[in-house]
């Protein structure tokens, strides 16, 4: 099963149908879609992501899952974390923070205690992260939680019409027990 995960002010939790509209309206914005595979998102996107999302097989091998991060009194969805289990060792993270809640630090604390729970509770080796170049905040986050930039791929992607280059970040076991 998905965790529950705690923090002082958080909850990073399995996604309920009452989150979809709140995830919907901040995901259709186009600050949030641009660096992002989607230009328009739809509350029947929502549906369809939400019901593909089988919380029951969370860890298998090359699956994606979606973790809301809500308000630990209110639970009120702030943003999301999304994690991709590649093999026994090594996962992929994403983050995204609903505007109204972002320069408040959720992203450091939720991706932080995800890493906690990715590297203590199942013992990964490693965990990376892929950014836009050109989104900084996602870096400066990324950084500032001690990942180490691993990669600066030129013009690897055709993004919404045009090359982009991309980021490649990672931090090890070790790496994050010796911040």
């Amino acid at each position: 099963m998905a965790p529950v995960l705690k923090t002082d002010s958080l909850m990073i939790r399995p996604f309920e149908r009452k989150d979809l509209a709140a995830f919907t309206r901040y995901r259709a914005q186009p600050d949030v879609a641009r660096y992002q595979s989607w230009t328009e998102y739809t509350y029947r996107d929502a549906v369809t992501l939400f019901e593909r999302m089988d919380y029951t097989t969370f860890g298998t091998t090359g699956n994606w899952y979606q973790l809301a991060i809500a308000d630990e009194k209110t639970d009120v969805l702030l943003g999301d974390l999304a994690v991709h289990f590649i093999d026994d060792a090594q996962v992929e993270i994403g983050f995204t923070v609903d505007p109204q809640y972002q320069r408040k630090n959720i992203a450091f604390h939720a991706v932080n205690r995800l890493l906690d729970y990715l590297f203590d509770t199942l013992n990964r080796n490693r965990v990376i992260a892929v950014t836009d170049a050109d989104n900084r905040a996602s870096s400066r986050l990324l950084e500032k939680l001690a990942f180490r930039r691993e990669g600066h791929f030129r013009q690897n992607i055709f993004f919404k019409g045009a090359w982009g280059d991309e980021y490649l970040y990672a931090m090890l076991n070790a790496d994050f027990h010796c911040r």
